[in-house]
């Protein structure tokens, strides 16, 4: 299969139809449409790290959720860091695809995921004016924070739960990575608890008052699980060989 093979099978499971109007992602970078597709690197993100790590590996393509470009580049010249990100892997004939908001609101996606491992039922999508689908909300048996907590960090393998709580949980909206600006939609949409990765402290702070709960768990261990959905896309659309790529950002003492 080629590159452009691959992300038009990615796009027929994952349209731009359901991505946010704000984002940018799909393939970001190819130096051949007609190149095959034999290895794929996997990641959350296409930083400096996972590109060399894909040309030390000998990988034809990364697929990641983060969109390599998310801002309009106005030069290609090397002198900023998303600059470098494309030339490196021009140069190593490496391409790379991303799938984003569309890989969040989509079937099996980011939010699926994090519905499906918080064991929710009754799960139905929510979102905002712009993308009605991005987030999903569910039921849990899990009342006490405490118990919540500790099942998104078993699930996740997060290190900590931060916790804004008010109220008994019942109705969970769930949403990775950075989900602050959903937590009123979520409330809308009749949860008393959201979990997601991160958000500013006055959304949290705002969000008892108002009714919800917050239960924040990091940007990357509420995101980090769709690596695997990824991984079997490009096994079963393209037959390749696939690893996923985990650097974990920060560091946890």
């Amino acid at each position: 299969m080629t590159v452009l093979d691959f992300y038009n099978a990615l796009s027929d499971l994952y349209p731009t139809s359901l991505s946010s109007s704000w984002d940018n992602d799909g393939l970001m970078c190819c130096p051949s449409l007609d190149a095959p597709v034999k290895r794929v690197l996997v990641s959350l993100d296409a930083t400096l790290e996972a590109i060399e790590y894909a040309k030390n590996g000998s990988f034809d393509l990364i697929l990641t959720h983060h969109p390599l470009i998310f801002k309009g580049l106005s030069a290609l010249n090397g002198l900023d860091l998303t600059g470098r990100r494309v030339i490196s892997a021009m140069n190593a004939g490496i391409s790379v695809i991303s799938l984003h908001t569309r890989l969040d609101a989509g079937e099996g996606g980011v939010n699926d995921i994090l519905a499906s491992l918080l064991s929710l039922t009754d799960v139905k999508t929510f979102g905002d004016e712009d993308n009605p689908s991005l987030g999903r909300i569910g039921t849990t048996t899990l009342c006490d924070h405490r118990d919540l907590a500790e099942r998104i960090k078993e699930a996740t393998g997060a290190p900590g739960v931060t916790v804004y709580a008010c109220r008994p949980v019942s109705r969970v909206a769930v949403v990775g990575g950075g989900g602050g600006d959903l937590i009123r939609d979520a409330l809308r949409a009749g949860a008393d608890t959201i979990v997601t990765g991160e958000s500013g402290y006055n959304k949290s702070l705002d969000a008892g008052e108002c009714g919800i709960n917050v239960f924040l768990a990091g940007h990357y261990f509420t995101e980090m699980p769709v690596c695997q959905r990824l991984s079997s896309l490009a096994k079963d659309l393209a037959g390749a060989e696939v690893e996923i790529f985990s650097a974990l950002p920060e560091l946890f003492f």
